[in-house]
């Protein structure tokens, strides 16, 4: 197998892409991981950060089912056996809700029938076990190549608008201009609505730095953001939870 390491119920590993190989996006996408085995879920987790992905684990069908309900992501990658609710009616439900949420199944060789019933029942793709990390980034981003419309490239909540491509904040009427990192951290925080994210966490993913814990940058950038969002309205959708972080309200 050339030297390299691949994913499998026995046995997991990832293969590093090269060095700074690029994103084909310029944000961060948010991906739901269900497996129940949580070295290999770990690993895809591992793998698919080095090269820029937000990665959510779940490791329960039934938890998923909650996540991928409550939450917004780009692509959900999904095993079929799972405990819990299986993968199958994961995506029977969220697709009879009209969820259309790109969903690549991860399916054992043996499960021919079951790959089929997934593509008839709604998914977009599918990787059979073993399977190489590189593949299942190349199936993410063509996943969400071929539905990166209205979807994907814009976030709403209430009357606040985001557009991913062309990076403009509105709220009712008004634009709102932001710096990079002001929209890199407004887009971190909306896209999991809800979620409590930890300064340290922020700092990660919007700045890419390990964190300092005597800096108040999270801080000082969230004021900024409240103040432009709100303008001269009363709403405040940054809430601050105290000793722990920020979140966005969800509405």
């Amino acid at each position: 197998m050339n030297g390299r390491r691949c994913v499998s119920l026995q046995y997991c590993n990832y293969k590093r892409l090269p060095h700074g190989a690029p994103l084909r996006y310029n944000r961060v996408m948010n991906i739901l991981v269900v497996e129940d085995e949580k070295q290999v879920a770990t690993l895809i987790q591992k793998g698919l950060e080095e090269q820029g992905f937000c990665v959510e684990l779940s490791h329960n069908g039934s938890e998923a089912f909650d996540l991928a309900t409550t939450r917004q992501y780009d692509v959900i990658v999904l095993d079929i056996m799972l405990p819990g609710r299986d993968g199958l009616s994961i995506l029977t439900n969220l697709r009879r809700n009209r969820n259309a949420v790109p969903v690549i199944l991860l399916t054992a060789r043996s499960e021919l029938e079951e790959r089929i019933e997934g593509l008839d029942l709604g998914a977009d793709d599918y990787l059979t076990k073993p399977f190489y990390v590189e593949e299942l980034i190349s199936r993410i981003h063509a996943v969400a190549r071929r539905t990166s419309g209205d979807q994907l490239s814009i976030l709403r909540a209430g009357e606040l608008t985001v557009n991913l491509i062309t990076r403009e904040v509105k709220h009712q009427d008004r634009s709102i201009r932001l710096t990079a990192r002001e929209f890199g951290l407004l887009e971190y925080l909306m896209r999991s609505p809800g979620r409590v994210f930890t300064r340290t966490q922020i700092i990660e993913h919007v700045w890419g730095y390990d964190f300092d814990p005597n800096t108040n940058l999270v801080d000082v950038y969230i004021q900024r953001l409240r103040k432009k969002i709100r303008g001269d309205s009363d709403d405040d959708l940054l809430e601050t939870v105290r000793g722990v972080g920020y979140r966005f309200i969800k509405l």
